[in-house]
C-alpha cells in the first residue's frame, strides 16, 4: 500500500501546483458532492416532481452512506495529510508538503471516499430518473422523438461523467482523499444506486418498514464496531490523527466523525418514514393540489427557503452523545418539513385562496 499512497501523493502534489488557480472551483466541486446537500437540496427538487424519485433519492444516500461507514471501518484507509506526517516511505527530511483547507481535516478514514460515493449515487439517481420521466412511449413511432431522447441521453450521462470526475479530482485536490479512495467511492455508489432499481418496496414503505430498517442499520453498525472493539481495533483511530495533523484545530468539526454520519442519516430515514405515513403528507401530496403545477413550486420554492434558514442552526458539540442526540432530531426534521409541513401549509394557503375565489 505504501507504493499506492506515494503515488497518490504525487498526484495531489502535481494537482495543488499546476491547478492552484482553479482552488475556487475544486472547492465548489467538493460542496457539490458533499452529502449532506443530498437532503437540503436535491430531494427537496425531485421529491415535489416526484415523490418515487425524492423517496428513492433518500433511501440510495442513507445505504450508500451506511455502507461507506462499514467500509471505512474495515479497510482502514489512510488520509494523504496524515499519512505524509508519519509514513516511514519518506527520510525525515523529504517529507513531502501538501497544503491542508478548510474542508481537508476529515475525521473519518479515507477509504472508501463519502463525497464521491454519495454524489456518484445520488447523480445516478437523477440522471436514470430523468431519462425515465423523458422516454418516449412504446406508442410513439417518430423517429425525431428517439433521435432527441437518444441526444438528451448523451448530454445527461455526459454531465453525470464531469460532475463525478471535478467531484473525484477536488477531493484529492484537498488532500483530503487518494487517487484510489475515490474510485472506489465512485464505483460503490453507483452499485447501490444500480441496485435499488430492483426493489420497489421502498416507494410504499409503511412506518413499520422504516422503524425495522433504521434499527437494523443501527443495530449492525454497533455490531461491527463492537467486532472492532474486541479484536483490539480502534474504530475511531483516525479521529485521533485528524486532531494530531489538522493544520488548524478549528477546522476539526463533530459532525465528520463515523457516527455523526450514522445518525444523520438514521435521522433522515426516520423522519421521512414518518412524513409520507402522516395525515399532513396524505392530504396535501395526495390530495387534489398535488397535480398542480402551482402547487408543486410553491413547496419546492417554501422547502428550499425553509432548509436554508434552518441551516444556520447549529447543534451543541460539548458533549458527544448531546451531539448525536441533537443531530438525529435536526436530520429527522428535515424531511419531515419537506415532505409534511411544508406542502400542508401551501395546500392550506392554497384553499384558502381557492375559497376566497369562489
Amino acid at each position: 500500500m505504501d507504493f499506492v499512497y506515494s503515488s497518490g501523493v504525487l498526484v495531489i502534489q502535481h494537482l495543488q501546483k499546476n491547478y492552484r488557480e482553479h482552488q475556487g472551483f475544486l472547492n465548489f466541486m467538493s460542496t457539490v458532492g458533499d452529502p449532506r446537500n443530498i437532503f437540503s437540496v436535491y430531494f427537496p427538487l425531485w421529491f415535489h416532481l416526484s415523490h418515487n424519485v425524492g423517496t428513492k433519492m433518500i433511501w440510495v444516500a442513507v445505504i450508500s452512506d451506511w455502507f461507506n461507514l462499514i467500509f471505512k471501518w474495515f479497510l482502514f484507509g489512510q488520509r494523504p495529510y496524515w499519512w505524509v506526517q508519519e509514513s516511514h516511505v519518506y527520510h525525515n527530511d523529504s517529507f513531502p508538503h501538501l497544503e491542508q483547507f478548510p474542508i481537508t481535516c476529515e475525521t473519518g478514514p479515507g477509504s472508501p471516499s463519502g463525497h464521491a460515493m454519495g454524489s456518484a449515487c445520488v447523480w445516478y439517481v437523477m440522471i436514470t430518473s430523468a431519462l425515465n420521466l423523458t422516454r418516449p412511449s412504446s406508442t410513439v413511432t417518430s423517429v425525431h422523438s428517439f433521435q432527441r431522447f437518444r441526444l438528451l441521453r448523451s448530454c445527461l450521462w455526459m454531465a453525470f461523467w464531469l460532475i463525478q470526475i471535478s467531484v473525484c479530482i477536488s477531493r484529492v485536490f484537498i488532500a483530503t482523499h487518494f487517487p484510489h479512495q475515490v474510485i472506489l467511492g465512485l464505483s460503490a455508489g453507483m452499485l447501490v444506486a444500480a441496485a435499488f432499481d430492483h426493489i420497489p418496496l421502498v416507494y410504499n414503505a409503511s412506518l413499520k418498514v422504516y422503524l425495522q430498517t433504521n434499527i437494523l442499520l443501527f443495530s449492525l453498525a454497533i455490531c461491527f464496531y463492537l467486532i472492532l472493539k474486541l479484536t483490539d481495533s480502534d474504530p475511531l483511530w483516525s479521529v485521533t490523527k485528524a486532531k494530531k495533523w489538522c493544520a488548524n484545530p478549528d477546522w476539526i468539526h463533530l459532525d465528520t466523525t463515523p457516527f455523526a454520519g450514522l445518525v444523520r442519516n438514521l435521522g433522515v430515514l426516520f423522519g421521512l418514514g414518518l412524513s409520507v405515513n402522516s395525515q399532513m403528507f396524505i392530504h396535501s401530496c395526495k390530495g387534489k393540489n398535488s397535480y398542480k403545477t402551482r402547487f408543486k413550486l410553491m413547496c419546492v420554492t417554501a422547502s428550499l427557503t425553509f432548509l436554508q434558514l434552518y441551516d444556520f442552526i447549529k447543534m451543541f458539540s460539548h458533549t458527544e452523545v448531546l451531539f448525536y442526540i441533537l443531530s438525529f432530531c435536526k436530520s429527522a426534521s428535515v424531511p419531515f418539513g419537506v415532505v409534511a409541513v411544508v406542502p400542508y401549509c401551501v395546500h392550506l394557503l392554497i384553499g384558502d385562496e381557492n375559497r376566497k375565489l369562489a
